[in-house]
């Protein structure tokens, strides 16, 4: 098809899609000065078009030419006597400014702990870095607040960046839905540059985008438009896209249907709440290199790891809490009384220190003459199933756990797994002798 077809097909939809006046004011005066296999570039007589064809109509235009042509053109509007190529304003953009991924360069793959809870999204994330945009695209990594999602992220960038030539850009979608809303300021028309195409260059001129939090983009219908347009983009043209948010895509009712489809493309992995032995060896990793990493005792570490069951952000500020007091009151070791009387303000104070899971786990193992990881595991033979379902009777009676934690620390194991242990255990006490006795004996251990 003749550009100049093409252009007259286009002027016609578009009078069938807006109303008479809409048309005369925005789209009567315009000029095709340029068409390839990926970019449209339309001349206006005004820069307070650019800024409404490219927010208000940009939508409108694309889908027309990709109806037209079957193409998803990216389309560039210009004034008489600039560039006729966008590309090469994009690309003074780039020498001119230097790039800024936004990588915390702390954050890195090294210094990141693997254990059960967060390994498949570990082994993604390595993988991503090693090839991106060759595999799991889009990588969309879920999970509650504090586990280590955006650590992931960030030592994916840094990964790519230390061995590769690649752009890379980390923002959260408030950051994004910041840009995108800030093209309707008229104010940034006084820019040297058209402040729209610096929100492209920005977010399409990228080897591997970051969006973090991308839940938050529900209710805002306009920006989600953009982003659908962006990742489009970037998908077709095999750029990396990697994703996190605080619930699974499926889970995201409130975002488009089209985006939801999108972000299940390429690989959805979740990372779960870590267990007592993952959270001892962040703890461990965290005071690393610290003033209070001669000075802690081992139990000091459980403690803490009991203290905050569920979240990463917890621990930290629970070591810089504790790292706090003991600058101040400057103890020659850090005890477990120490660290009780300096969090006792901050933590749960229904921690089970000599009760936990973890010790009930440990002195089941010893006294069965097993490993806690054989318990953890999922051999179902005779002589580690059945103490595993001691371990997790003593577990619900001995400590105020919920179901869901106690399978959580027996290697990711369903409630009911938990509930089948306990009802079992229950059943054969009334007429087992020898068990009641096991069980007294592990008890007064604990």
């Amino acid at each position: 098809m003749k550009i100049e077809t093409v252009w007259s097909s286009f002027l016609e939809e578009v009078q069938k899609q807006v109303n008479i006046t809409s048309y005369q004011v925005w789209f009567k005066d315009l000029k095709l000065v340029h068409m390839d296999n990926k970019n449209i570039t339309i001349q206006v007589p005004m820069p307070t078009h650019k800024t409404i064809l490219g927010t208000t109509y940009y939508n409108i235009i694309q889908n027309i030419f990709l109806s037209l042509t079957g193409i998803e053109y990216d389309i560039n509007f210009i004034l008489a006597g600039e560039n006729n190529f966008i590309d090469s304003v994009n690309n003074d953009i780039d020498n001119e400014l230097e790039w800024k991924s936004n990588l915390n360069p702390n954050l890195t793959f090294e210094n990141f702990v693997v254990g059960a809870s967060n390994k498949l999204a570990f082994i993604a994330a390595s993988a991503v870095a090693e090839a991106p945009g060759t595999i799991h695209n889009p990588l969309f990594i879920y999970g509650k607040s504090g586990l280590g999602k955006t650590h992931l992220m960030h030592a994916i960038g840094n990964f790519i960046m230390k061995n590769s030539n690649k752009k890379v850009l980390y923002v959260t979608s408030d950051e994004f839905m910041n840009d995108f809303t800030g093209i309707a300021d008229v104010s940034k028309n006084s820019n040297t540059i058209d402040y729209a195409n610096q929100f492209k260059s920005k977010y399409r001129n990228v080897d591997v985008l970051i969006i973090d939090d991308i839940q938050f983009l529900v209710g805002a219908e306009k920006t989600q438009q953009e982003f659908f347009n962006t990742f489009n983009y970037l998908h077709k043209t095999n750029k990396q896209i990697i994703i996190s948010s605080d619930r699974s895509p499926d889970d995201l009712k409130k975002l488009e249907e089209r985006l939801r489809s999108r972000f299940m493309w390429g690989l959805p992995v979740d990372i779960y709440p870590p267990d007592f032995e993952l959270r001892c060896r962040i703890i461990k990793e965290k005071i690393k290199n610290t003033s209070i990493e001669n000075k802690i005792d081992e139990d000091v570490i459980e403690y803490i790891a009991n203290a905050c069951p569920s979240d990463v952000r917890h621990i930290e500020g629970t070591i810089n809490r504790l790292t706090a007091c003991t600058a101040i009151y400057v103890p020659e070791k850090i005890t477990l009384e120490f660290a009780i009387e300096s969090l006792k303000d901050f933590v749960n104070k229904n921690v089970y220190v000599e009760s936990s899971i973890s010790k009930i786990q440990k002195i089941v193992a010893d006294y069965f003459k097993i490993t806690v990881d054989d318990m953890k595991g999922k051999k179902r033979t005779n002589n580690i199933a059945y103490p595993r379902q001691i371990a997790m009777y003593l577990c619900k009676m001995e400590t105020d756990e919920t179901l869901e934690r106690i399978g959580l620390e027996f290697g990711g194991r369903d409630h009911s797994t938990v509930i089948f242990a306990c009802d079992k255990i229950d059943k054969e006490i009334k007429s087992d002798i020898e068990l009641v006795d096991t069980i007294n004996k592990i008890k007064s251990s604990l």
